[in-house]
């Protein structure tokens, strides 16, 4: 292995910005070479987004505003999983809470990367079946709207540039694969059974 392709050192550390959602951090590292390089790093930690098939087939679409688009856009539900879940928990707990429905059946499909140029969130996606509609709890800034779309209408939306949020785009096109394994390896592979609440 070439220095090249070695992991750099990280020589000093200094955090810059501390949030609610994400904390930044910039890294001085110094390659094999003795070159150096400052980095900023968002630290935003896992997050998972929820395939949701109801016994119609159908995908559990959300609509909310997101002000970094300035739009209302149509996702996938997902959101972050909290210290001490696994994402498949994560998913259990953020379904109820966006849409209302709890799942019977979650089972990881695979993850990504979201933006590895400047952030460490890794992004898991969960298959979400056996539905049970009840009520949703949402946050006092989400303003969230469900809808049940088919697959072929959820494409279509995708056509009309209705449905232009990466990791929908991510979950329509596994729903219309083989729907095998989504994307590398999870880190939680293991099926569930029903969740508690």
């Amino acid at each position: 292995m070439s220095d090249s392709e070695k992991d750099p050192e990280v020589v000093a550390t200094r955090r810059v910005f501390a949030g609610r959602v994400f904390d930044v951090r910039c890294d001085q590292i110094r390659w094999g070479d003795g070159q150096t390089a400052s980095l900023d790093i968002v630290e935003h930690g896992d997050s998972v987004a929820i395939v949701a098939v109801t016994t119609a087939g159908e995908l559990l679409l959300v609509r909310q505003y997101r002000r970094a688009a300035s739009a209302f856009l149509w996702e996938v539900p997902a959101g972050c999983v909290e210290p001490g879940e696994t994402p498949v928990e994560g998913a259990h707990r953020e379904l109820a809470e966006e849409t209302g429905f709890r799942a019977g059946r979650l089972r990881s499909l695979g993850g990504c990367w979201v933006t590895p140029g400047y952030c460490d969130e890794f992004l898991h996606f969960v298959l979400a079946e056996d539905l049970l509609s009840g009520s949703q709890d949402l946050d006092e800034d989400e303003r969230i709207t469900v809808a049940a779309v088919s697959p072929s209408n959820a494409r279509q939306m995708v056509a009309r540039g209705e449905i232009c949020d990466a990791k929908t785009l991510l979950a329509i096109a596994w729903l219309h694969g083989d729907r095998l394994q989504l994307l590398g390896a999870p880190s939680d592979n293991s099926d569930s059974g029903p969740a508690a609440s």
